[in-house]
Parts: structure tokens; C-alpha cells; sequence
């Protein structure tokens, strides 16, 4: 049976928009033991218009495969099939990362889910219509090269905006039932929006859960960060508000809780989004994440093997 949680890792960024730049995280990745790296494409100039630049996916897969790691893949952070003007931009850059996922031997491409702003609220009728038309496009092509898409949960930024939350996210993919499309759960988004709104987090988890193939883990108190002013991110971990991406263990996410309640698809992937700033903190939670990965792997097996013993 394949493991639910296939393995660990962490995310990196690019400092000049060079694939060269991340050399440094993926070397010290590799050389703690992580599983995985997952690359974010759009702090890297490897597309120009929608196509890629050949020359820079190249040099991507060159860095890439000096080291053994396995990778996953993040689109834009400005991703949003929601918004009419500029959704066919939108899908022809999702499309090129589904091919740069191929040269680099990525089977994932987490791709943001939209958002509606407030001072379009005409736009909100067909916003979900476009999403799920967007997805159904890009999975076609992600089926081809054997590539998921993962649908991630975001947080409302402004007030009056349309987002939606974790269940909504998760009734997006299972409405659409295609074996390339999942949802990626990024806890501290879910625990930020459930306080925002209202909700209860461990439900919204739930219900994200059965869809879930891929794992943004990073630590934050769940508190919007509002309309203050932070001259420094220090600011910000010092008032515990916003979307930290902080160590596991400095904010209130139940971790503890959360691995041993819920589970995953089969081949979901751990990525820890920490911040570089807690660079002598990753190793420590790279244990911790190991610790629950096995936990979910092991009560899957528990639970498989139960249910294979023959009664007497």
C-alpha cells in the first residue's frame, strides 16, 4: 500500500529571479535529510508572456539535479483563475510550470485558489465558473505529463473580498473528480481564515482532508494581521499576527492534534514553508515533521491491517 505522507521538505525562493540562487537552500535541504524541495517558479524568470525561456529552464534543471532530492513545484502567489482579465494569462502560465514540472521530475504544481475583489463585485456570479473551467483545462494537460495541480487554500486579505475557505476549496476539487486536481491544505491559511470568519478550524481540516495530496506546514497564532503597519517580520512574530511562517511549535497550530486525526491521500508530500530567518530551527522541525508523517503512515497501515485480518 502507498504511504499516505510519501515524504518531507521545504520550500525555496529565488533571490534574483536566477535559478542559481536557491543552490545554497537545496544544498543544506539536502545535506539535513529532507525528502523534498519544493521550488517556487515565480520568484524565478523562466517565463516571458506565458511561454518559457528555454534557456532558463536549462539552468533550472541543471541546479535541480545536483542534488537528491525529490521536487515539487508552487505556481505564482498572484495565481487567480477567478479573475476575468487576465484568466487566459493565467492558464497559459499554468500550463508552461505543468512543463517545467516535467524537466525538473515534479509530480506537483500547487496552484492558489482565486479571489473576487471587493470593488468588482459583478465579477462574483461566475468567479467559481471560471475557477473550475481553468481547472478542468489545466488538469487535461497535467494528466499528459502525469502532474497534480493542487488547489490551495488562501486567507481574505481585504474586506469585502470573495475567497473561499478550506471547504469550499475542497468541494471545488471533489466537484471536479479528476485524478490530477487536489487540494492542498495549508493549515496556517486555514487557521488565519477560520478566525476571520468564524469557523471552526478543526472542522474546515476535516472536510479539506479526504482531498488533500500536498501539505503547506508552518506555524502562525491564526490571528489576521489587520491593518498594522510591520517595518520588520519581527514585528509581526512579535505580535503573533498574520501569516507568519513561523517554526513548528512558535505559534498555537494543534500539530499534535491534527496529525492524529486526520489523514491524506496516498503520495501526499510535507512541505514546510518556514522562513529562511529560521534557518537554525529547520532541522529541528524537519524531526517534527518526520514524526508526523509516521504517525499518519503507521495508523494508515494499523488501520489497513485490521481491516485485511480474516475474522475467525
Amino acid at each position: 500500500m502507498a504511504k499516505i505522507i510519501s515524504g518531507v521538505g521545504f520550500n525555496t525562493v529565488s533571490k534574483d529571479g536566477h535559478a542559481e540562487s536557491i543552490v545554497n537552500d537545496l544544498k543544506y535541504y539536502s545535506d539535513i535529510g529532507a525528502d523534498f524541495a519544493e521550488v517556487c517558479l515565480g520568484t524565478i524568470d523562466i517565463l516571458a508572456g506565458g511561454r518559457v525561456v528555454r534557456d532558463r529552464l536549462a539552468a533550472l534543471a541543471n541546479v535541480t539535479g545536483q542534488y537528491p532530492l525529490q521536487y515539487s513545484v508552487h505556481g505564482l502567489v498572484s495565481s487567480n483563475f477567478m479573475n476575468a482579465s487576465t484568466l487566459r494569462h493565467q492558464i497559459d502560465v499554468t500550463k508552461s510550470f505543468i512543463e517545467v514540472c516535467d524537466a525538473i521530475g515534479s509530480t506537483l504544481l500547487v496552484q492558489h485558489s482565486g479571489f473576487v475583489s471587493s470593488n468588482r463585485p459583478a465579477d462574483r456570479a461566475e468567479a467559481d465558473k471560471r475557477e473550475h473551467d481553468a481547472l478542468v483545462e489545466v488538469a487535461e494537460v497535467a494528466a499528459k505529463y502525469d502532474v497534480r495541480v493542487a488547489l490551495e487554500n488562501i486567507f481574505t486579505v481585504r474586506a469585502g473580498e470573495y475567497r473561499k475557505t478550506p471547504t469550499q476549496v475542497a468541494e471545488t476539487v471533489r466537484a471536479l473528480d479528476h485524478p490530477n486536481v487536489v487540494a492542498t491544505t495549508d493549515f496556517s491559511h486555514a487557521y488565519i481564515e477560520s478566525t476571520y470568519r468564524g469557523l471552526d478550524y478543526m472542522k474546515e481540516l476535516s472536510h479539506m482532508a479526504p482531498m488533500t495530496g500536498h501539505l503547506h506546514v508552518h506555524d502562525s497564532f491564526g490571528r489576521p494581521a489587520g491593518d498594522t503597519p510591520f517595518f520588520y517580520p519581527q514585528e509581526a512574530s512579535a505580535l503573533g499576527l498574520g501569516d507568519l511562517h513561523l517554526p513548528i511549535g512558535w505559534g498555537s497550530i494543534p500539530w499534535e492534534q491534527i496529525f492524529a486525526e486526520l489523514t491524506f491521500l496516498p503520495g501526499t508530500i510535507l512541505m514546510m514553508e518556514i522562513s529562511n530567518r529560521f534557518r537554525s530551527e529547520q532541522a529541528s522541525c524537519l524531526a517534527k515533521a518526520r514524526g508526523f508523517a509516521e504517525a499518519v503512515n503507521r495508523r494508515s497501515q494499523d488501520s489497513d491491517t485490521m481491516t485485511r485480518t480474516p475474522t475467525q
